[in-house]
């Protein structure tokens, strides 16, 4: 019985992958390893193991001591700082007889940092809101000038590795983001953008050597907690919704391309409205699924199976069609501490008295 190894174990992120591919037909086992103990007690996985951070110097002595002990046939990670670096040791891993579905390094690097996403954007002609790295204060202040909208708002947000919209912030006061960054240590490193609307869809895909396996849409209805950050993000998608567009479909696939002349594995498009309600790329999640792909799933569309199904057995999926094959308007509700649930907006309705 073949074997898949899954980093992050615990964590919502790669839980979501975990109980995916724990309903796969061929039932695989299933191998954990993670960074944070108490996370890490409390995964699906079959087995636990403990690894150090992605960034320490102990992390590639322990992973590969890890896979050689494991032996899985299949390795994914699921965290931006970890896919990192773990792209720089594919070759090791490899030599182990170990598999990966990862695109290439200069492609994660690219997307990683999101400044580098912009320019691939910008250079392809997609509409994006403007950047500008900010260097020092006179970056910043040329930013207000240029980029701010009619309340004098522009968006900020660090541009290195990092979810959950690390450094996010709307500001029209030049001393608090002066603050802001000096906070973050973030001079070189910040970048402010045009702002953009609360709206936002993802667009999450499947590549296969430069061909599109599956792709799926879905908009946020909100954030859990949102309202007690400064930016209203906080990268916890509270109720996502099936959602289907051909201009959305249209422009993520012409984002990857962007970024990779042959994609392949699992490339993410975020996406926010502009005021004109036209879909701007603002980051590709680059080798990993998001949150609430377990929706996905409960829905129908099995990506994490689909995706070592590829890898593992070189089977590709049926679907009747490839972009967006689920149906409209399913919803996925979140919650802290309560089960997540599958439904559409007459059952949620039928269940609660107005």
């Amino acid at each position: 019985m073949k074997k898949i190894l899954i980093a992050g174990a615990g964590g919502a992120p790669s839980e979501g992958v975990i109980n995916s591919l724990l309903k796969s037909k061929k039932g695989e086992i299933i191998i954990g390893m993670g960074s944070e103990p108490t996370d890490l007690v409390l995964s699906n996985a079959t087995e636990k193991h403990y690894i150090p951070y992605a960034d320490s110097a102990e992390y590639k002595e322990s992973l590969l001591n890890l896979l050689e002990r494991t032996r899985p046939d299949l390795v994914h990670f699921q965290n931006d700082l970890e896919i990192y670096h773990a792209s720089l040791l594919r070759d090791d891993i490899h030599k182990l007889g170990i598999k990966t579905f990862m695109p290439d390094h200069d492609v994660i690097d690219t997307c990683v940092h999101k400044y580098k996403t912009y320019l691939k954007c910008v250079e392809a002609g997609i509409k994006v809101p403007r950047n500008i790295m900010i260097h020092n204060e006179d970056d910043l202040k040329l930013a207000f000038s240029e980029l701010a909208d009619e309340d004098g708002k522009i968006w900020l947000r660090a541009s290195s590795i990092g979810g959950g919209g690390k450094g996010a912030l709307p500001t029209n006061d030049f001393i608090f983001a002066k603050g802001w960054i000096e906070r973050y240590n973030g001079w070189g490193d910040f970048v402010a953008a045009e702002m953009l609307t609360p709206e936002t869809v993802t667009w999450l895909s499947i590549w296969n050597k430069g061909e599109l396996v599956v792709a799926q849409s879905r908009i946020r209805k909100g954030w859990t907690h949102g309202n007690r950050t400064v930016s209203g993000v906080t990268g916890v998608t509270k109720v996502g919704q099936t959602f289907s567009d051909a201009e959305v479909d249209k422009i993520s696939i012409a984002t990857v391309k962007a970024v990779s002349d042959k994609p392949h594995g699992i490339f993410g498009v975020d996406m926010a409205y502009d005021k004109n309600g036209i879909p701007n790329p603002t980051e590709i999640n680059i080798s990993r699924f998001f949150t609430t792909v377990l929706f996905f799933t409960e829905a129908g569309l099995n990506l994490p199976e689909i995706f070592k199904d590829i890898i593992l057995y070189n089977e590709l999926p049926t679907l009747e069609k490839n972009i967006n094959p689920l149906e409209d308007g399913l919803l996925w509700l979140r919650g802290m501490d309560t089960k997540p649930r599958l439904m559409n907006s007459d059952q949620l309705k039928a269940e609660i008295i107005f």
